[in-house]
């Protein structure tokens, strides 16, 4: 990846249905040339793996997001990693260092399913201990 591919998906993490055209005039390159980039990147170097919709946070009030700090016991990170895996609660897993072993990103629907999802995390074989905050606004994207 170049600068031009750098600067090709910071405007398209801002704006990801902006039109092949307008792309290629704010980087002050011909549309093919962003054609043939955005092909080779979704297709041919997988570096772009889809496409997401964002909402304004005030459409979802309801839903609940956190933060999921989670100390592992001895060897068990990929058992626990594994189990993750199938929370539809749990967005991303990150292996981390320091005081926690795993950072858990968690989108639940509302409180109820929040307090839900926590007890039902909180009982995956290896997991020593967790701290969790709630996210309350975010800043920048």
């Amino acid at each position: 990846m170049d600068d031009l591919d750098r600067r090709l998906l910071a405007l398209l993490r801002v704006n990801s249905r902006e039109s092949v055209a307008s792309l290629a005039g704010r980087l002050k390159v011909s549309r093919g040339t962003v054609q043939n980039r955005l092909e080779k990147m979704t297709r041919d170097d997988g570096v772009i793996q889809g496409f997401t919709v964002k909402i304004r946070p005030e459409v979802e009030a309801q839903r609940v997001r956190a933060i999921m700090c989670i100390a592992i016991e001895g060897e068990r990170t990929s058992a626990v990693v594994r189990a993750l895996r199938g929370f539809p609660e749990v967005d991303k897993v990150h292996t981390t260092n320091g005081r926690w072993d795993l950072v858990a990103e968690l989108d639940t629907s509302d409180l109820r399913e929040f307090s839900r999802t926590l007890d039902q995390i909180r009982l995956v074989a290896g997991i020593a201990s967790t701290e969790t905050s709630i996210l309350l606004a975010t800043q920048k994207m």
